[in-house]
């Protein structure tokens, strides 16, 4: 932290809506988060059995000047008192993405203050500096989310170098996807990891996938492939399917391929940090089996509270912060870009 401890407090407003929560945050200096206030819409999507972009829209629209004014006033302070408006850009759904930036871009410019454009995978990253003071690049990050799992290697604040990503689905969405295939619903992730407790993680071998021209890269949607594939036979011949043994070997075929990839990427990098971020990050049995790892490495394992692993204005704000004090400022023609980049402008 010595290159900041002389700075004045920065405080930083952040508005988050890239996909189903809106959320908005007041974050000090990177690492002080004094409010996150989250409005899930967990109850709303539930009943379509996943995320409904238009719908996901209209509510951000109906929720974030509650969400703000709850944030501001849970921090005891107003906007006479940011130094700087960050929001979500991109990548996520364009219609919610568009309310934040709107949001953002009204008050920058109503209150002549700065606006900083986050990207919504950095978010996830810099969550971890909220709760890991000690954390700083350079580190190994894994990011696993329901549309995003990327194996980052972070050399500097708001420097990244992709060493691998999904090449097909992301882990979050093939456990959505899965846990619908087995009866469970959406969201996917916490039902799987609760059915999971009372299967037998062994009780079948599912594939865990290589791609031969991306040692770090991902692939889920064989998986995903195999376990519908296991069901209709099971349909087919008549047998019981165990709704638990087939989340429990699902959810450890995932945990196989995320471990091992981070523990090829700790040897090949010679990194002694590493850390998880993303709603999957939230995963005990992938928690537990990433800190083993490390542990037996010898590695120090970092990794954000569940809140801060879902999406969340907090971890916007930290990312913003160091955005911020090395200059990088958006204009009011900042726009949504549902596809951005990680490292992209």
């Amino acid at each position: 932290m010595t290159k900041i401890e002389n700075e004045h407090e920065i405080k930083i407003l952040a508005i988050e809506s890239s996909c189903d929560e809106t959320a908005a945050a007041v974050v000090v200096n990177g690492r002080d988060m004094r409010s996150n206030v989250i409005s899930s819409q967990i109850d709303l999507h539930t009943l379509y059995g996943g995320v409904v972009p238009e719908l996901a829209s209209r509510k951000h629209i109906e929720k974030i000047n509650q969400v703000i004014a709850q944030a501001l006033s849970d921090a005891h302070m107003t906007l006479d008192d940011m130094d700087a408006i960050a929001v979500t850009y991109g990548p996520g759904l364009v219609g919610a993405l568009l309310v934040g930036v709107a949001e953002a871009k009204a008050i920058s410019y109503a209150r002549n203050l700065p606006l900083v454009g986050v990207h919504h995978i950095e978010g996830h990253i810099s969550a971890n500096y909220i709760e890991n003071p000690e954390l700083e690049p350079p580190f190994l990050c894994l990011v696993v989310s329901g549309g995003h799992t990327h194996l980052v290697k972070v050399t500097d604040y708001g420097k990244y170098e992709i060493l691998g990503r999904t090449r097909d689905d992301a882990a979050g969405e093939a456990f959505d996807k899965v846990a619908r295939a087995i009866g469970l619903g959406y969201p996917g992730g916490p039902k799987i990891e609760k059915v999971s407790h009372e299967g037998n993680p062994n009780a079948i071998v599912f594939p865990r996938a290589k791609v031969g021209d991306g040692v770090y890269d991902f692939s889920f949607s064989g998986l995903k492939s195999a376990v519908l594939n296991y069901l209709n036979g099971c349909n087919m011949k008549g047998e019981t399917i165990h709704q638990a043994d087939v989340a429990a070997s699902f959810q450890q075929a995932v945990t196989d391929v995320l471990v091992g990839h981070a523990e090829h990427a700790i040897e090949e990098f010679g990194m002694n940090r590493f850390a998880i971020a993303g709603g999957v990050a939230s995963n005990g049995v992938i928690r537990s089996a990433m800190a083993e790892m490390c542990e037996r490495k010898g590695v120090g394992f970092y990794h954000p509270s569940p809140i801060l692993c879902t999406d969340n204005a907090a971890m916007i704000g930290a990312a913003a912060y160091y955005d911020f004090i090395a200059g990088k400022r958006a204009g009011l023609d900042l726009n949504a870009v549902p596809n951005l980049k990680l490292g992209e402008a």
